[in-house]
């Protein structure tokens, strides 16, 4: 099984990220390959979960970033001073079968590579329900979140269609003015890694831990179309997911 490989030369918008994030889901509904996507935002931008809603006092703290919305669950993430992949695997897929195996394997590929930067790493193992309701996805702690110290540094989420997953995380470098509360990597370990040596190295592990061999390629023709599509007519609105009042925040340009 390939792996076609997509690192963003470019950073992107909100909607534009999410946008794609949703075509390779679509592609691998009818395809046999696996896509391991890398890419960064244009500036630090909060993303909602599909069933989230914004709340007053957080807007009164993020209400000047811009705001999108993902098809993924969960609770907000900034994304700012991060690594941020996404994964599709079509329904023939072995992992397709048992979806948790996919967060585990990935975050077990990520954690190999953050060791032989030497920072220590290891998924959480437990779920920890009290603190569920809060906004930011790294305040609440999932099982298989990847922590340092008690720290949440890796958290994912997934959204499935008809047999396809995908699977999009973060992880987080450094912390952000805007959330000071959840330190990154570098800061938890003491050590400066060169995101130039540290990307090539995700890219491959993850794509070895889900495919038997490593092809580099772009969007296709079609792909290319149907994410401006899903761009300007569904992420550019931040309510596309339920009839919910609509809330003003800016959506940064593509």
């Amino acid at each position: 099984m390939r792996c076609r490989l997509l690192i963003d030369d470019t950073a992107g918008s909100g909607s534009w990220n999410m946008a794609v994030d949703e075509t390779l889901l679509e592609s691998a509904r009818s395809g046999t390959d696996v896509t391991l996507r890398w890419y960064r935002w244009q500036e630090a931008t909060v993303s909602l979960g599909y069933f989230q809603k914004s709340r007053a006092h957080d807007r009164d703290r993020f209400g000047t970033l811009p705001l999108v919305r993902r098809l993924s669950g969960g609770g907000a993430i900034l994304h700012h001073h991060e690594l941020t992949y996404s994964c599709t695997i079509g329904p023939q897929h072995p992992l397709a079968e048992d979806p948790t195996r996919l967060y585990e394997q990935v975050h077990a590929a990520i954690i190999d590579v953050l060791a032989d930067f030497g920072v220590p790493s290891a998924m959480r193992g437990e779920k920890i329900d009290e603190v569920e309701h809060l906004f930011l996805c790294f305040g609440r702690g999932d099982s298989r979140d990847v922590v340092m110290d008690g720290h949440k540094v890796l958290g994912s989420a997934q959204r499935r269609r008809r047999g396809a997953i995908l699977q999009h995380g973060s992880l987080l470098l450094r912390k952000s003015v805007h959330a000071e509360e959840f330190p990154g990597v570098c800061e938890l370990s003491g050590i400066d890694i060169p995101k130039d040596e540290l990307l090539p190295a995700l890219a491959t592990r993850v794509s070895e831990s889900l495919a038997t061999s490593i092809e580099p390629g772009t969007l296709t023709d079609q792909e290319q179309a149907l994410a401006e599509e899903l761009e300007e007519h569904k992420y550019r609105l931040l309510d596309w997911s339920a009839p919910r009042p609509a809330l003003a925040h800016n959506v940064a340009p593509r």
